[in-house]
C-alpha cells in the first residue's frame, strides 16, 4: 500500500497570500486600517506580514515573520507608518522558502523612484526571468517570484512608470493578483485570466483593495466591484481610473477559493462562500447518501458549512463530534512537519458522550494526501464510534497546482494513486464519497469554462512548461 505520509507536508492544500491595499485622501490612520485588513486575511498565510506605506517623499515598511499581531504588537510599530498610501500582506510560501527575505510587501529604489510591491499567485516562468535578471546585473535578495516582478519593474527601459508596468505585465505568466505602491500611486492588477481573487471598495475619503471581501468588511468598506481579469486599475490624487492590459482570455478562477481558501464571509463574483459551501454539502447527500446514520458532523472549522448543508439534505441531524482548539494555528499552514504534527495532536478532541456507539458521518472539504482524514477517523473510531461515513464535499485532487496553491507532486496525492476503494481502505472508514465535478460547479453557481478546476481535472488554464510538470515546486 502506498504510504502517503509525507515529511514536509500535511493534508491540505495552502493557499499562498493575502493583498491589501489602501489610498486615503486624508491619511487618518492609515497604518492601523491596513493592520485591520490583514487581521482579515490572516487565514490566507501565517508565515509572515507586512505594511509598506507611503507618505508623498518616501516609503517607509515593517514586515517581519509571523502572524499579523505579533508582526505588529505594540503601538510603536506604527509611528513610522503615516502617510496617504499603503500596501500590506500576509504569505505563506509557494515559490521560495519561508524567511524575512522572502516576506513581504517588497521595497526598493528604482529610477522611477521607491516602489513597494505585493502579491497573490504564483509565476510559471519564474526561473526564465531570474535567469534574465541576473544577466542584468539585478541583484536578489531573496528567492521568491514577486522579487521577480519586482527586478522586472526595476530594470524595465520605460521611462514612464505605468509603462513599465504594462511591460512587465507581457513578461509574467501564471496567477497573479498585485498591489504596486509609488510616493503617489496605487496600482491593482489582476492576471488575464482572474485566477486569483481582488477586489475594489471604499470608504469615507479613500478606496480599498483586497483579497477577500471580508477584509473589506472588517474596515468598514463598500464593496464596489471585482477587479476585472486583465485589468489594471490606478488610484491617484484624481481618483480612480482602469485600463485592460490584457483581452480575450478565458475566465479561470480557482475554484478552491469557493472550495476551502476564502473566508465563508466573503463574497466572490457575487456568490456567497459559505452558501456555495453549504451547496456543496446537498449536493454530496444526493450522490453520496448515508441512510440509517444518526449523526452529520463537519471537520472544524471548514468542513462545518457543507456538513450543515449534507445534514439538511438528508434530514439527519448535525451536531458536532470534534471540538477545535482555537488557540491552535492552522496546521497544515506552518512551514515544519514537526510543528504541523503537534497540531494535529492538540487541535481536535473528540465529544465521547455524541460519538460513543454511533453511526456518524464526517464531511471535510478535501483530502489531499489522507494523513490527517485517517487521524480523525482513528480518533472517533478510539472513542467508541460504531460506523464512520467519510464525504469529501470536491472532487478528488489528482493533479499538482502551479498557481499559488501549495499542493504536492502526483505521486504524494492519495487520489492520484489509489481508486476510491483504495482511499476508503487507507482510511479506514464504512464508506467514502466525494462530490462530483459536476455538481461542485453547480454548487459554486458559475460556468465550469470560467473556473479553473487544473488540480480536479488536470486541464490547466495557463500553459504549464514541460520542465515543470516533474518538478516539485518549493513553494513560496
Amino acid at each position: 500500500m502506498t504510504c502517503f505520509n509525507c515529511s514536509k507536508r500535511c493534508d491540505k492544500p495552502e493557499e499562498a497570500c493575502g493583498v491589501f491595499g489602501l489610498y486615503s485622501y486624508n491619511g487618518d490612520h492609515l497604518g492601523k486600517t491596513t493592520y485591520y485588513g490583514l487581521f482579515a486575511l490572516q487565514h490566507r498565510g501565517q508565515e509572515s506580514a507586512g505594511i509598506a506605506v507611503s507618505n508623498g517623499k518616501e516609503i517607509n515598511a515593517h514586515i517581519g515573520m509571523g502572524l499579523v499581531n505579533v508582526v505588529f504588537g505594540g503601538e510603536w510599530k506604527f509611528k513610522g507608518l503615516t502617510g496617504n498610501i499603503s500596501i500590506g500582506h500576509v504569505r505563506y510560501s509557494t515559490t521560495g522558502g519561508s524567511s524575512l527575505a522572502n516576506a513581504q510587501p517588497f521595497v526598493l529604489e528604482t529610477k522611477f523612484g521607491p516602489i513597494a510591491l505585493a502579491h497573490n499567485g504564483n509565476l510559471i516562468n519564474t526561473a526564465d526571468l531570474k535567469a534574465e535578471l541576473l544577466e542584468k546585473g539585478f541583484k536578489f535578495l531573496g528567492t521568491s517570484d514577486t522579487e521577480v516582478i519586482a527586478g522586472l519593474l526595476a530594470t524595465a527601459k520605460e521611462d514612464n512608470f505605468e509603462e513599465a508596468v504594462l511591460s512587465t505585465l507581457k513578461e509574467i505568466h501564471g496567477a497573479f493578483s498585485l498591489v504596486i505602491m509609488t510616493k503617489d500611486k496605487l496600482f491593482a492588477i489582476k492576471d488575464p485570466h482572474g485566477i486569483r481573487p481582488l477586489c475594489v471598495g471604499e470608504i469615507e475619503n479613500a478606496y480599498v483593495v483586497a483579497s477577500e471581501t471580508c477584509a473589506l468588511d472588517i474596515v468598514g468598506a463598500k464593496f464596489l466591484r471585482e477587479i476585472s481579469n486583465g485589468e489594471m486599475v490606478i488610484i491617484d490624487k484624481d481618483g480612480m481610473q482602469s485600463k485592460t492590459y490584457s483581452r480575450g482570455n478565458r475566465s479561470a478562477l480557482c475554484a478552491f477559493e469557493f472550495i476551502y481558501f476564502a473566508r465563508p464571509d466573503s463574497v466572490i463574483n457575487g456568490r456567497s462562500v459559505y452558501e456555495a459551501r453549504v451547496s456543496m454539502g446537498k449536493y454530496l447527500a444526493k450522490e453520496h447518501p448515508a441512510p440509517y446514520t444518526e449523526l452529520i458532523s463537519g471537520v472544524p472549522d471548514s468542513g462545518i458549512p457543507a456538513a450543515i448543508g449534507f445534514a439538511a439534505e438528508s434530514r439527519i441531524p448535525f451536531g458536532d463530534s470534534l471540538i477545535k482548539n482555537r488557540y491552535v494555528g492552522r496546521t497544515f499552514i506552518q512551514p515544519s512537519q514537526d510543528i504541523r504534527e503537534m497540531g494535529v495532536k492538540v487541535k481536535l478532541n473528540p465529544l465521547k458522550e455524541t460519538i460513543k456507539s454511533r453511526k456518524l458521518v464526517v464531511i471535510d472539504d478535501s483530502v489531499v494526501r489522507g494523513t490527517t482524514s485517517r487521524k480523525i477517523v482513528k480518533l472517533l473510531k478510539d472513542t467508541g464510534a460504531r460506523e464512520v461515513h467519510f464525504r469529501v464535499s470536491s472532487p478528488p485532487i489528482t493533479n499538482s497546482c502551479f498557481y499559488g496553491i501549495d499542493t504536492p507532486t502526483k505521486a504524494e496525492l492519495i487520489a492520484a494513486n489509489l481508486s476510491i476503494e483504495g482511499i476508503r481502505k487507507y482510511l479506514d472508514v464504512d464508506s467514502l464519497g466525494y462530490l462530483s465535478l459536476n455538481s461542485l460547479v453547480k454548487a459554486i453557481n458559475m460556468p465550469a469554462d470560467e473556473l479553473c478546476l487544473a488540480c480536479l481535472s488536470g486541464k490547466y488554464p495557463v500553459q504549464i512548461p514541460e520542465k515543470l510538470e516533474n518538478l516539485k515546486l518549493f513553494f513560496k
